[in-house]
């Protein structure tokens, strides 16, 4: 016996992909993470590709995850995908200690985060109106 099947919480045209226990603080990879909110997902990508930040190539992929997820599980077309949301939380705190002078000691703390990443099918755009020269005619 199994336990029952959890209820989707996405929408038909919507796609995820999880990392969890990133060594990063959330603040810098929030920053991260706001480059590539509400973008395209190939724009995404090359944001992500160029960036100077160490951690842009975990949240990279993290995001090709997404977007495979969106292909392989749920036949989503890639070319519409867009980036819904990037969502960073907290994570464990790891506290080591720093021998300082005297014989005193500082508490050193090396924070770990979470990335959900939930890509999205957009609509498609709505045809261009009739042009001036197709109404004349």
């Amino acid at each position: 016996m199994s336990k029952p099947k959890h209820p989707r919480t996405l929408g038909e045209t919507e796609a995820q992909a999880i990392t969890r226990n990133i060594r990063v603080s959330p603040r810098k990879l929030n920053l991260v993470a706001g480059l590539i909110r509400n973008k395209p997902a190939a724009q995404a990508v090359a944001t992500l590709t160029f960036s100077k930040r160490r951690i842009a190539q975990q949240v990279k992929k993290t995001l090709e995850s997404a977007i495979a997820n969106a292909e392989n599980n749920h036949q989503l077309d890639v070319d519409q995908l867009v980036v819904k949301t990037a969502e960073v939380g907290k994570s464990i705190v790891m506290r080591r200690f720093h021998a300082r002078g005297r014989g005193r000691s500082a508490r050193v703390e090396k924070f770990f985060s979470h990335l959900k990443i939930v890509v999205a099918e957009r609509a498609e755009a709505p045809a261009a109106e009739t042009s001036p020269e197709q109404k004349a005619a």
